[in-house]
């Protein structure tokens, strides 16, 4: 029996027993603090999945590997190369192509498709951006799931918030909504505004906690007048609730101990830093920080203490955004950003424009059927890795768990190239697992990042003080917008065109396994289930099958994040801070085909 860690681009990181004798049969760790004794479905599909790359290719002919890495090797010897990676498996050996890259003086990218936007906002409020332990959510009275559905992106803490009063913020009636004692069906991109107003009532009602602010937050009266530069009724009509709702919301948190759960929704747009800014600014105004049973919860940094050998300096290009068309060479590793990028049509033309694409995964995909080098990649059970997590502290061994007779680690990958290119090796491969796992601390049977603190932010912030937003500039948004939603509200047929929202999706995992071509609207809309649309935006358009739902805002279409032809509709743009990309930045139209 092997004790090991899934490797998905996910927050629960859970822990897996496998017997290698009988692979592959795998079940959840029972011990494992986050696995709960479950494991979700994709970790069976993982090990069935048929498009699996498994030969290597050049110019479209089988080669044996040898040769496919000569030819790798022999594209890297150009001027500009750059490396683009995707973020489908999170063990900490993915990045071991940096290594590569520094000894060739090659291009990587920074910034995020993820999560950059609310780092950025909770790096400016708290100064360093750490994670809040699961087990502080048990200790809460009161959890507040903002944009995010726990029961797809986070299963593993539902039975955290048994007992729990349960507030949900939600566009979308998520099947989190349905159990909640409050729902709020926001619309979307108000996120900012719902905590803005929420801290501004506080405030009015006197029930902010003194004490804490005058210790951690000093500035508050500053950021109360910050807050009365926005009109309550037009804000509240653009939320889509009223003073009511606002004060069921208050009288649910005030003098409570509360955990705020933070989708990766939320900040899906231009101002997504501010939007976690102000959540945070919320939490603290209630003195909900730096105590059990309280604080807000949204992607943590998982390398936060670490000396992570694989960081490098060098040439950058933002990721988001990427003119791949810049390069000779671009090695596109682990990721599929033919599907995955925003602005597909701008993506595939610069795709075009490079001279050697590279595509070194685990699957068939948009990329690879572009790609002129293809290398099979090994996956987390044929290779050795270290497993961190963005939403709690354990630091997970990876252990192989079967032999793979046709893939390749990012390791010998690296070590590989590095040796025909006529560089130095690399240390042994077990030298860069124990940097990263002697740096962690021992509890009990498991290993925690080198920071866990089991109340963070106990002794205050980075910085000794919160900062607030102080200035705040919207430019998507328009009072005369503002005046158009509140028409629509008492108009539906009048709407023209609707917030794209882009969840998670069960059954997939960025563009991995399954995937339709499905668009859920409300039924209002006039479409029938199963009628084929073209949606359009200013970026482009690609054709949907209907699915109805009055769990829907008339206001409102989703198009999960995997699916097909979504991002032909989704901007090449950057949020104001964080290098991120904004997916939901965008109204699109439906026209019948």
């Amino acid at each position: 029996m092997i004790k090991t860690a899934c490797g998905f681009d996910c927050p629960d990181a859970c822990g897996i027993v496998c017997d290698s004798s009988h692979f592959p049969k795998v079940v959840a760790d029972p011990a494992h603090p986050t696995s709960n004794g479950a494991l979700c479905s994709l970790v069976n599909r993982y090990m069935h999945q048929e498009d699996r790359v498994t030969k290597p290719r050049v110019n479209g002919k089988e080669v044996s590997l040898d040769e496919a890495l000569e030819a790798v090797a022999k594209s890297l010897e150009v001027k500009d190369k750059l490396l683009w990676r995707g973020s489908g498996n999170f063990g900490v050996m993915q990045e071991i192509t940096n290594l590569l890259f520094k000894a060739i003086d090659g291009t990587t990218t920074k910034g995020s498709l993820c999560d950059g936007a609310g780092d950025a906002g909770i790096l400016a409020g708290r100064g360093v951006n750490k994670i809040l332990p699961p087990e502080q959510i048990a200790k809460a009275d009161v959890v507040v799931v903002w944009g995010k559905n726990l029961t797809v992106t986070a299963s593993h803490l539902m039975p955290y918030i048994e007992g729990k009063k349960l507030i949900v913020i939600d566009p979308i009636v998520t099947p989190i909504a349905k159990m909640a004692d409050l729902y709020i069906q926001n619309a979307p991109r108000s996120d900012f505004y719902l905590a803005l107003m929420l801290s501004r009532f506080v405030i009015m009602g006197d029930h902010e906690n003194k004490e804490f602010l005058d210790e951690f937050a000093p500035e508050y009266d500053d950021f109360y007048d910050f807050t009365r530069g926005f009109r309550i009724k037009a804000i509240l009509e653009y939320i889509g609730i009223d003073l009511e709702i606002m004060g069921e919301f208050l009288e649910y948190i005030v003098d409570k101990r509360v955990v705020y759960l933070v989708g990766n929704g939320v900040q899906k747009y231009s101002i997504g830093n501010f939007v976690l800014q102000a959540i945070d600014a919320l939490a603290i105004t209630l003195g909900h920080f730096g105590k059990n049973g309280c604080g807000v919860a949204f992607l943590g940094n998982s390398k936060l203490g670490f000396e992570n050998p694989f960081e490098i300096k060098g040439k950058k290009v933002q990721k988001a955004i990427t003119r791949f068309g810049d390069f000779d060479t671009v090695l596109i590793q682990g990721g599929n950003p033919a599907e995955s990028m925003p602005d597909s049509s701008r993506v595939i033309e610069e795709l075009k424009k490079t001279k050697t694409i590279i595509y070194f995964g685990l699957y068939e995909n948009e990329t690879s059927a572009m790609a002129d080098i293809v290398i099979p990649a090994k996956n987390f059970f044929e290779k050795d890795d270290v497993r961190l997590s963005y939403a709690h502290h354990i630091v997970s061994p990876m252990r192989k768990v079967v032999e793979c007779d046709y893939g390749i680690s990012e390791y010998d990958f690296t070590n590989t190239i590095l040796q025909k290119m006529g560089f130095e090796s690399l240390a042994k491969e077990q030298e860069y697992l124990d940097i990263w796992l002697n740096q962690a601390k021992q509890k009990e049977e498991y290993l925690l990042s080198p920071v866990y603190e089991e109340i963070p932010y106990q002794d205050g912030f980075e910085d000794d003080e919160f900062e607030f937003i102080d200035d705040f500039y919207d430019d998507f948004e328009t009072n005369k917008s503002l005046t158009r939603v509140r028409k629509n509200k008492k108009k539906d047929k009048e709407i023209t065109e609707y917030w794209l929202v882009t969840p998670k999706s069960s059954h997939s995992l960025n563009t991995q396994f399954q995937r339709d071509n499905k668009i859920t609207i409300h039924p209002s809309l006039g479409f029938k289930d199963g009628e084929k649309v073209r949606v359009y935006s200013s970026w482009g358009e690609h054709e949907f099958i209907v699915k109805n739902s009055d769990l829907m805002r008339v206001d409102t279409v989703l198009i999960p994040v995997n699916t097909i032809g979504v991002n032909y509709l989704t901007p090449s743009i950057l949020s104001e801070e964080g290098d991120s990309a904004c997916y939901q930045e965008v109204k699109v139209k439906l026209d019948r085909i």
